[in-house]
């Protein structure tokens, strides 16, 4: 029964599909988590209450941001075309969907990474200025350790964002779940191809969840 109802999926392309979604979420996910951490900090340090205050800077990032999370993902890799086809080569496959992955994905994990550093409690900070410390120590040991519960759940929610991402960006030819789903699934009408891969992509999300949340738990100090 259940070979009559796959009958059309063929298991070598499907293992593709999914290794390639691993691979575009994951390597988005690290060049989100560092475009995003920079951007949280500036939007932090340059804020009216922050070290490095400055109202101008501060104005410039955060437009920026909200600029880049206001484009649509479907509409921002058209966008970026012709910087992928610059930087790549090509604007299929899924090296080609890094680029509007990352960058459609890091203004948002900015917000977030700059959301849970205000949840620092501020005296631990002034202690840290009272003994002293620069402003880079202040960054990398009290206020990104500090954080970094948040920090993580943050992700994890950026992660899920992006699997999705993947999915929008298969259907213009990045590869993945989401081409398989469409090219080999939608376009010929094979709707067990369709299910299936709706059923990977959901599997994938509970795994990043779940990781995700083991993590922020053992970083978790209260």
């Amino acid at each position: 029964m259940l070979n009559d109802l796959f009958q059309s999926i063929k298991i070598e392309d499907l293992i593709e599909a999914t290794k390639e979604t691993f691979y575009m979420t994951i390597t988005a996910l690290i060049g989100t988590f560092i475009l995003g951490i920079i951007l949280g900090l500036l939007l932090f340090l340059t804020s009216k209450d922050g070290i490095w205050k400055n109202k101008s800077f501060h104005f410039v990032v955060s437009a920026v941001v909200n600029v880049f999370r206001a484009i649509p993902f479907i509409i921002l890799i058209f966008l970026l075309f012709p910087f992928t086809n610059f930087l790549i080569g090509t604007i299929r496959g899924p090296e080609a969907a890094l680029p509007a992955l990352i960058i459609g994905s890091a203004p948002f994990y900015g917000r977030l990474v700059e959301i849970a550093l205000r949840e620092v409690d501020r005296g631990v900070v002034e202690a840290a200025k009272a003994m002293g410390a620069k402003t880079r120590t202040i960054i990398f040991k009290v206020l990104l350790p500090e954080s970094m519960p948040a920090l993580i759940s943050g992700i994890t929610v950026t992660a899920i964002a992006l699997i999705g991402y993947t999915a929008m960006a298969g259907a213009i030819g990045a590869g993945g779940l989401g081409s398989y789903a469409y090219y080999s699934g939608f376009m010929r009408r094979d709707f067990d191809i369709v299910f299936l891969c709706t059923v990977l992509i959901v599997i994938i999300v509970f795994i990043f969840q779940f990781i995700g949340d083991i993590i922020a738990t053992k970083l978790d100090k209260r």
